[in-house]
């Protein structure tokens, strides 16, 4: 014990907590044998003793040391009365760790936890949100029928709670109550159906979770909240986005028509030869062009980014949806998501490998570009050895096969015999659905019988047997060879396939097979009953076919048989010998004796174990088992005509009508029909959310309130304010289309304006769709100014500070000219203006010249390596002109040689995965001691990999490649210190990476900071209202994703670097490029 002192010492409190532990140790005074046997007890004498102390810190040692016992699965539910009492302690983190513990044992110790249910109604009213949580848990983990009312009661409490973290616990508790008591079932599908209401991405996933358990038919309970969890999926934590995507892929097979329809109508164009145009046209008449449900798309939108999560069961689940829901041509994005899954453990494998072996049957075309990721590794466990092979086997084809049997060879030399035995039955599979390579698998099988493994050999044979079904004329030769393998195979299975075989095949084999007969019936005794009953069929063949050689061995058989001790045995020889050898009791059926015995057999269907499970969805429980598990929801068919849409739209606000006359001009006809539809659909859900959004800003615009309470009322008076500010921009709008009408501008302008607002409009609605998912804003000002930079130069050089008719196309693009002088706008449509902050993306990604630019050069091809031909490169740190997506860069070529060069120019280009490359003019001649410059473009798609290619002359070829350094796949941009803050908001968590930096003071000057990052980096300064606070932006080139670089200054002579961005991986690359340039002196 003495040890144990000494580490409580080490703690606070340990004074009294080792005092405690000398107590405990002097009231007991065992022998040796008692006290080895006792410690546990003797500990946990300690620890009560520990909580029934007066002081707060022996007690918080004592909870920490129980909980970590339960974290290590040892029992202390003997503590549970000790530990109880200190449920109503006033010390918060001892109350903290009190529940943690009753939440794990009040299910086991009801009765001791009912007396503290006082205590728990008084912590759910407490001010800390953790402790009115906790109380909730411990009160549904009390599973006794008496306090289901308490339990009711305080979950409708708790779904009304300010805090999200408590409403997720209740929707956790309505789970528990329902399975406790069932009958309380509608009064909880009233509480789920508030709390689906509720706007937090910490809820949204357990609600669904318990609508799912309590009431998964409710289909009407998800109606109005489909978009709104639709655009919330995002930003859900992980498993409640499994839950949710699940949820919403029976939703969508209730609620849409089938996506499937265009696909299988491809097939049907094809006239009748004898069909007259007439019926042709009635026909297609009659046939409807499918048309996707906006909802449809935005579901199968807003899922498609989560297949990037590092949670393979979100893949998994996103991977389900689209296979699905989606159409056939859009499932394929799904397959590289799946094969990365496969680096994944074991465990994840297998479900993983499971799913592609069944979507591989229907859909080879998916996972044919990932056919080497589906080769066996030597480390692979056996189950998923198998299953590689099943899809291996499902994705053979004409092209591939060859590339596959080479595969096979080297696995059927494996240790693993099973896995050995599963790829001969793989080659058997491979031959029968390929005629073409049919004759070379059975030579290779047949090879095969020659292989000193048993298990390979009757595996082999096996499978030559279901072959031979199908063309047995032919392979006369084989049969023989099988019938010598008699001798030495011991496998029952292939001893009776080669038995069943010859019988079979006995009119082919006139010689063999009654010798066959003769060596069984010698060793008839000791075969397997396998062997046995095809012993007795090959006699009864043979009877029946050659009764001269073979009666009287048929007879000694079926006499053999007659006492056997197996009742199958006996019962088959009664069987034959009444219907073989003719007397008087014989039926009609002897005549016919021939017929039944010697009928042509159906050749074998060697088929996919996981052919039948593509009834199941896919990544349940009941799909990997393959048997219908308890609690599976079927997915049901398709409806044929898709129910009302219009019970999904949540209550329209005033300026949303607006939005529709819009799309009723002719000028607008730019789409096709479909697209049209599916933007208006997407206009409806974006001006639902972001009606909300408004409403949240003008409701605490007006008044500071944050509190739960005051929600309802402020967003009810700032819908009334949405209203007259969106008829207010309606009026201002028609007084300019008529002052517009009534100018008699020039025509070329007035079609320039046109143009220009058309495809605002287009850009915009883009936008809108784009903002409710939830994700990030950066898109939405990107193509806002790509649409704005099309404008003429007079009309983009605004005002910064004042709202224009410019952001008022935002809610209604209309075709009028946009620069004209600034109408007088209503103060409360200026403040809905600047909260939604729609004139900032245009100031966002203005691309700025560059504040410096480097004149370090890099060596492409040194004049030794070139034959006198040397060449350098540099990033000039312009915009390329071959194209917006390419990194301009200058290359001097120089002879250093004493002869003319011809003819230099770029020759193969092996750039990797997406990028691509425009090379410079060809050179004609250079002269000795001659130099030239000449421009190139390379997209490098924002990554540093190597663009190789071959730098040519009339005579030689030179490997060279080009390395970006991090710094140059970036574009300076000019934003003020407000836009750069909020776009770094929104830019946190994974999207941000920091270090610290520790140097000299004097290198942390202003001018050596600009000087130090721009000569690193293509970046543009950012005026700053901090001295101690640097700021730089940029945007990738490719994809014009924002990079923001903060240097921000510490006490002494330390730095914090924080970079943001979308681009992780460059971020982190530029953040080590930057580090240790900032700490040099």
């Amino acid at each position: 014990m003495s040890s144990n002192s000494f580490a409580y010492n080490e703690q606070p409190g340990g004074g009294e907590a080792a005092e405690l532990g000398q107590e405990a140790t002097s009231t007991i005074s065992p022998s040796g044998a008692f006290g080895l046997f006792s410690s546990d007890w003797k500990k946990n004498e300690d620890l009560k003793q520990m909580l029934e102390s007066n002081k707060d810190s022996a007690k918080l040692d004592a909870m920490k040391r129980i909980v970590g016992m339960i974290a290590k699965g040892k029992n202390a539910s003997e503590l549970f009365p000790a530990v109880v009492k200190n449920v109503a302690s006033k010390n918060i983190e001892i109350k903290k760790l009190v529940y943690v513990y009753l939440v794990r044992y009040a299910e086991e110790q009801q009765d001791l936890a009912l007396l503290s249910i006082s205590t728990f109604q008084r912590a759910l009213k407490d001010p800390n949100q953790l402790i009115r949580a906790s109380a909730l848990r411990v009160l549904s983990s009390i599973r006794v029928p008496i306090i289901v009312p308490i339990m009711m009661l305080a979950i409708k409490e708790a779904s009304a709670d300010l805090s999200p973290y408590v409403r997720k616990n209740a929707a956790h508790a309505i789970q528990k109550l329902y399975s406790l008591d069932p009958e309380q079932k509608e009064m909880l599908i009233e509480v789920i159906e508030k709390l689906l209401k509720d706007k937090s991405t910490l809820v949204a996933g357990s609600v669904v979770m318990a609508f799912e358990e309590v009431c998964p038919d409710r289909i009407d309970l998800i109606h109005r909240n489909y978009r709104k969890l639709c655009n919330l999926l995002v930003d859900v934590e992980e498993w409640g986005q499994v839950v949710i995507i699940h949820m919403l892929t029976r939703y969508a097979r209730t609620q849409f028509v089938s996506p499937w329809r265009e696909d299988d109508g491809l097939d049907d164009n094809e006239k009748n030869f004898y069909e007259s145009d007439d019926e042709e046209k009635e026909k297609n008449d009659k046939k409807k062009p499918y048309a996707m449900d906006p909802d449809h798309r935005l579901l199968i939108r807003n899922t498609k980014p989560l297949l990037q999560s590092r949670n393979a069961a979100v893949v998994m689940a996103v991977a389900q949806l689209y296979w699905h829901i989606s159409p056939k041509s859009e499932a394929g994005v799904i397959s590289k998501s799946l094969v990365r899954l496969l680096r994944s453990n074991r465990e994840v494998q297998y479900i993983v490998l499971q799913n592609i072996a069944t979507m591989s049957i229907q859909r080879k075309g998916m996972f044919e570009p990932y056919l080497k990721s589906f080769y066996v590794r030597s480390t692979d466990p056996t189950m998923i050895k198998t299953l590689k092979l099943e899809i291996l086997t499902n994705l053979a084809n004409e092209a591939n096969i060859s590339t596959l049997l080479r595969e096979f060879q080297t696995y059927v030399r494996s240790q693993d015999k099973q896995f050995a035995a599963a790829t001969i039955q793989t080659i058997g599979r491979c031959a029968t659905s390929i005629t073409e390579v049919t004759d070379t698998c059975l030579n290779g099988l047949v090879c095969l019988l020659s292989n000193r493994d048993e298990i390979v050999v009757a595996e082999s044979v096996v499978v030559i047997k279901k072959l031979l079904q199908m063309q047995p004329a032919q392979h006369g030769e084989i049969i023989k060879h099988m019938a010598k393998l008699l001798d030495s195979i011991t496998v029952p299975v292939a001893r009776a396939s080669i038995l069943w075989l010859i019988g079979e095949n006995c009119e082919r084999v006139p010689k063999i097979a009654p010798d066959v007969l003769r060596k069984m019936a010698k060793s008839f005794t000791s075969e397997d009953d396998l062997v046995k009953l095809q012993i007795l069929n090959l006699g009864a063949k043979l009877y029946l076919t050659n009764s001269k050689q073979t009666k009287l061995l048929t007879q000694y058989i079926l006499n053999l048989g007659k006492y056997d001790q197996n009742y199958d045995i006996r019962d088959r020889t009664r069987f034959i010998r009444q219907l073989i050898v003719p007397n008087e009791k014989s039926g009609a059926l002897s005549k016919y004796a021939k017929k039944i015995f010697l009928a042509q057999k159906p050749a074998p269907l060697l088929e996919s174990p996981f052919k039948d499970r593509d009834h199941f969805q896919l990544g349940t429980l009941s799909h990997t088992l393959n048997i219908k598990a308890s609690g599976y929801l079927e997915l049901s068919n398709w409806p044929e005509v898709a129910p009302d849409p219009s019970v999904r739209n949540v209550e329209a606000k005033e300026w949303t009508p607006v939005g529709k006359t819009k799309k009723e001009k002719p000028a607008k006809k730019f789409y096709s029909e479909s697209e049209e539809e599916e933007e208006e659909g997407e206009e409806e859900d974006s001006s639902d959310s972001s009606g909300d959004s408004d409403s949240e800003t003008g409701s605490g615009g007006e008044s500071g309130d944050t509190g739960r309470s005051s929600e309802d009322s402020s967003e009810d008076s700032s819908s009334e304010q949405e209203s007259e500010t969106g008829s207010e921009a309606d009026a201002e709008r028609k007084t300019k289309r008529k002052s517009d009408s009534e100018d008699g501008e020039k025509k070329n302008e007035k079609s320039k304006a046109s143009e220009s607002s058309s495809e605002d409009s287009s850009s915009i609605e883009e936008c809108s769709s784009e903002s409710e998912s939830g994700s990030d804003s950066d898109p939405a000002p990107r193509k806002l100014a790509k649409a704005k930079e099309r404008k003429p130069q007079q009309e983009r050089q605004p005002p910064s500070k004042d709202v224009f008719l410019l952001d008022l196309d935002d809610f209604n693009p209309v075709s009028t000219p946009v620069a004209l002088p600034t109408p007088a706008l209503s103060p409360s449509l200026i403040a809905d203006l600047e909260g939604l902050n729609l004139s900032t993306p245009s100031s966002v990604i203005n691309v700025s010249t560059p504040v410096f630019v480097p004149t370090k050069t890099h060596e492409l091809l040194h004049r030794m390596s070139g034959k006198g031909l040397a060449a350098q490169y540099c990033f000039p740190r312009q915009p390329c002109i071959f194209g917006d997506k390419m990194v301009s860069v200058q290359i001097t070529l120089n002879n250093t040689s004493d002869r003319k060069i011809e003819s230099i120019h770029i020759g193969e280009k092996r750039l990797p995965g997406r990028m691509q490359m425009h090379g410079f003019h060809p050179v004609d001649s250079l002269e000795p001691e001659g130099s030239v410059t000449v421009s190139m473009g390379i997209d490098f798609c924002d990554s540093t990999q190597t663009a190789s290619f071959q730098l040519c002359t009339k005579d030689d070829c030179f490997n060279v490649s080009i390395q970006p350094p991090v710094g140059e796949l970036l574009l300076p941009v000019a934003m003020s210190e407000k836009d750069f803050k909020k776009e770094q908001g929104m830019l946190t968590g994974m999207n941000e990476t920091s270090a610290t930096v520790i140097a000299a003071p004097q290198n942390f000057t202003p001018s050596m900071i600009l000087q130090k990052v721009v000569n690193v980096a293509n970046v543009g300064a950012v005026p700053s209202g901090q001295d101690n606070i640097h700021r730089f932006a940029a945007k990738t080139v490719h994809s014009g994703s924002l990079m923001l670089v903060t240097v921000e200054l510490k006490e002494g002579s330390t730095a914090q670097l924080i970079i943001n961005t979308e681009k992780t991986v460059i971020g982190s690359v530029l953040l080590r490029e930057l580090k240790p340039v900032l700490s040099q002196g």
